[in-house]
């Protein structure tokens, strides 16, 4: 089992930015490769950003150049910076940790279901 622990959510003014982490624990952290999603009302989960093992990124198109997603193994930690936030940035972000191997590319990483293992979210308001 991997407990997974988001911190750093808000209420920020449009063009503000947030710092998102997740702590981990339970298992070796560096093993898997870790995704933030988020949902906001009335929507489905959306992928956002994800880190693999190995430190391949990957960002959904509307928050390129806006966010970075990071790991610090030693901590067991992975954060997603968020820099010149929208209204349309408002959910609930969820961190999420899967076991993939022999996969690579964009399509091993944004979907929910590849993922084991999940957080409880933290909200994030944007205000106009």
């Amino acid at each position: 089992q991997v407990q997974l622990v988001e911190s750093g959510g808000g209420l920020v003014q449009a063009g503000g930015s947030l710092r998102l982490s997740c702590a981990a624990s339970g298992r070796t952290f560096s093993n898997y490769a870790m995704g933030w999603f988020r949902q906001a009302p009335g929507k489905e989960r959306e992928f956002v950003a994800a880190i693999s093992q190995s430190g391949n990124i990957y960002y959904t198109d509307s928050v390129k150049g806006r966010f970075t997603i990071s790991r610090d193994n030693a901590k067991n930690t992975v954060y997603l910076q968020m820099n010149s936030l929208k209204p349309e940035d408002t959910a609930v972000y969820y961190c999420a940790a899967q076991n993939v191997y022999g996969c690579s590319g964009y399509g091993c990483y944004d979907r929910p279901p590849r993922y084991n293992y999940w957080g409880q979210g933290t909200q994030v308001t944007v205000s106009s």
